[in-house]
């Protein structure tokens, strides 16, 4: 796929995300996509063929650390990009996927969200491991820590849906992870 095509898809996924976000997975169709990023039904179908192969990219996509690390940027800088990403996050409710995760993981798709925590508890354990490494991060259970930081955040997607929170919310979150790994 050429770089046209490659920011077509990109352009389609970051279209469907707002409207995933907005009326949840089971409500969004091919024609509100369309509707949404003026393509063709033809157009849209030339890339995707539909909305749960969409949505499963859109989840798919990972904050990438790795490179970060391997240029050797300072764990707590990187950690630090992390929570103020999730802080938006938890606080954009407009902008939050729970309810369409929840929908989409009804149907069926538990082993898809599986491998995608996985992933995310790898990527967590990585950069845990490496501030240990680095001395910027206190010794402690890069795997229990790991779950920790995990589950506390879904849980906060997962609410901001239903409860209206203040960013004194955000800001716990992040200072509780900074207490577990912070010297």
């Amino acid at each position: 796929m050429g770089a046209k095509g490659s920011q077509t898809k990109a352009m389609i996924r970051t279209e469907a995300y707002k409207l995933f976000a907005e009326k949840g997975f089971k409500e969004v169709t091919m024609k509100d996509i369309c509707e949404s990023t003026g393509l063709s039904r033809g157009g849209l179908y030339r890339h995707y063929a539909g909305t749960q192969e969409i949505f499963s990219e859109i989840l798919s996509e990972e904050y990438s650390i790795a490179d970060r690390i391997e240029r050797h940027e300072s764990a707590k800088t990187i950690l630090e990009d992390m929570l103020q990403a999730i802080e938006k996050e938890i606080m954009e409710k407009e902008f939050s996927l729970s309810l369409a995760i929840y929908e989409y993981a009804s149907m069926g798709n538990e082993d898809f969200f599986i491998r995608i925590h996985e992933k995310a508890k790898k990527r967590w354990i990585h950069l845990i491991q490496y501030g240990i490494e680095t001395k910027e991060f206190q010794e402690t259970d890069p795997d229990r820590v790991s779950d920790l930081i995990l589950y506390y955040y879904q849980g906060l997607r997962m609410w901001s849906r239903v409860i209206p929170f203040d960013n004194r919310t955000a800001k716990y979150y992040a200072e509780s992870v900074r207490q577990m790994l912070y010297l």
